[in-house]
């Protein structure tokens, strides 16, 4: 499960149980201390603007402005090509390009180093960006030309317009010229109506699709961009909801497929999950939707608990695992013995099982691991990949990488699965930049957790893990769902605080709040700030 994922949605009025549209939008990120994102809210005689932003970049880019809602997740344009030069073999400072030798841009950096001497860096470019690997001897070099490089791309920064918008063709006129990185945005207004729309600089290949690396000697330009309104929206979906997980969700009919905007997806099995829960009959409500940002139900335990139901095994290991996973419900949570294996089995075993009986050695060592859909697709339709037998060397699959999970449990948690529990592997240990270098009673003092979390990089409230440890790797930070014109009725977190001072008590004190899933209002009309304020800092020019 990548890091830069995110989970976003909006219910129309129709749908909604407060009769109004409902945002919710919570961005996953590797996590850090001091948070990545800081909520604040932004009152002038033009503006009146409150979410979250990232402290380097001026503006809000996930929260509302009064008007209109707006949300955020990566939609996975190709936004980067790798480029192979020919040099010249008198000159390995010229590279090849339209039949003629050009000169590499090269530029020189003194770096500073404390307590030894300065060192000398050169950076070279081509015509397409920057050299990131040369092999003189076979008179050969490597570039990357990336949409980030283009001017005005600076991430996120694309929110100072659509700040200011009140209505969808304002927002859309905003977003047409987003830059960095490529998202799906999320939409609500105070009349009733949701959106979604996609933006991010799309290289145009004309004669190439950008899988693969190309010569940069002139053959393989980009054609410009796709332009804004050239990318996939919607506007007020007959479904009453729209939500987005970083799946694949380019719409069948889109007339710019051909361009092949992206290959690298994340899986669907988020999307998958609040699709169930948002098409249920009946209203959402602000309740549930800050539920469903915290929903632990894992999609591939859904998916592989029915193949178990009906094996047996002569394995003492593979039977007790089979009869502890029988009694779960598929939901990641701290206190669950079944959740803690499943996840050792997922992670661990099962897919390294099924690559090692289907591929060569080479082929076995070179892939990590299977995608996510192709292994749940395989293990339910066996035929398709498995041949002669298909359904016994299935079977085989799911009780081997069993045993060998169940064993390997044991061996962390000890021989009664009574007392697994999945939070005792599962865990957030939030770091500062700076603990490695400090004293271990400062580093405490930086740092935050270790802490036991619910949840996997398939659930909602996505917790992917390092496979080796368990130890969280990232997910949301931030959380907002948005009251849609109720606004004093919106809720927020944003972990470990507010502050990145250690000894403020703002810099951990949402901690404790977002393991357990809870928020505070978000208010925004004047008088209930002005009521709950507790601090005011007036900054006046001398």
């Amino acid at each position: 499960e990548p890091l830069e994922g995110s989970n976003a949605w909006v219910v129309a009025p129709a749908k909604s149980a407060t009769g109004r549209p409902i945002l919710a939008s919570d961005p996953h990120r590797a996590y850090s201390a001091p948070s990545l994102r800081y909520i604040t809210h932004l009152s002038a005689p033009q503006l009146d603007v409150i979410g979250a932003g990232e402290p380097a970049l001026p503006g809000i880019s996930i929260g509302h402005n009064g008007h209109i809602a707006f949300g955020l997740t990566i939609f996975s344009i190709d936004q980067e090509d790798l480029y192979v030069y020919a040099l010249n073999p008198a000159n390995p400072d010229q590279y090849l390009y339209q039949g003629q030798w050009e000169a590499f841009t090269t530029l020189r950096e003194t770096i500073a180093v404390k307590g030894g001497k300065p060192v000398e860096a050169e950076l070279r470019f081509t015509r397409h960006g920057p050299v990131i690997h040369s092999e003189p001897g076979k008179n050969r070099a490597f570039a990357v030309r990336s949409a980030w490089f283009e001017p005005g791309m600076a991430p996120y920064f694309g929110s100072i317009h659509y700040m200011y918008a009140s209505n969808f063709q304002e927002f859309q006129t905003a977003m047409a010229n987003w830059g960095a990185p490529s998202e799906n945005q999320v939409y609500a207004d105070t009349k009733g109506n949701i959106g979604w729309v996609v933006g991010g600089r799309a290289p145009i290949r004309p004669n190439w699709d950008g899988l693969m690396p190309v010569p940069g000697d002139g053959r393989h330009e980009w054609a410009g961009f796709l332009a804004g309104s050239q990318l996939p929206s919607r506007y007020n979906p007959p479904q009453g909801w729209f939500a987005s997980a970083n799946e694949m969700n380019l719409p069948p009919n889109y007339p710019y497929r051909e361009r092949k905007l992206g290959f690298e997806w994340a899986s669907a099995d988020r999307y998958q999950r609040l699709s169930d829960v948002l098409a249920r009959p009946g209203k959402v409500s602000i309740e549930d939707s800050l539920r469903l940002q915290n929903d632990v139900l894992s999609t591939p335990a859904r998916r592989l608990l029915p193949l178990l139901a009906k094996l047996q095994s002569n394995d003492a290991r593979a039977q007790a695992a089979l009869n502890l996973l029988r009694a779960w419900d598929g939901t990641v949570t701290t206190g669950s013995g079944a959740a803690a294996l499943f996840e050792v089995w997922w992670s661990r075993y099962l897919g390294h099982v099924f690559k090692e009986l289907l591929l060569s050695k080479a082929g076995a060592a070179i892939i990590v691991s299977p995608d996510t859909t192709l292994l749940l697709n395989a293990l339910e339709k066996p035929e398709t990949v498995f041949g002669m037998d298909a359904v016994a060397k299935r079977d085989w699959v799911l009780l081997t990488s069993l045993a060998m999970a169940f064993a390997n449990t044991e061996r962390m948690l000890g021989s009664d699965p009574v007392q697994w529990q999945w939070g005792k592997l599962h865990h957030a240990l939030i770091t500062h930049p700076f603990a490695n270098a400090v004293d271990s009673a400062t580093a405490a003092k930086l740092n935050i957790g270790p802490l036991p979390t619910p949840g996997s990089g398939n659930t909602p409230n996505q917790a992917g893990y390092d496979p080796r440890n368990f130890r969280q790797t990232g997910g949301p930070s931030f959380r907002i769902v948005v009251d849609v014109g109720n606004w004093d009725n919106s809720r927020a977190i944003n972990m470990p605080g507010q502050s990145g001072d250690p000894d403020s008590p703002h810099y951990r004190d949402m901690t404790e709040m977002w393991r357990k899933g809870e928020y505070f209002s978000l208010l925004y009309s004047r008088k209930k700030v002005e009521a709950a304020t507790v601090k005011r800092i007036v900054l006046q020019p001398k």
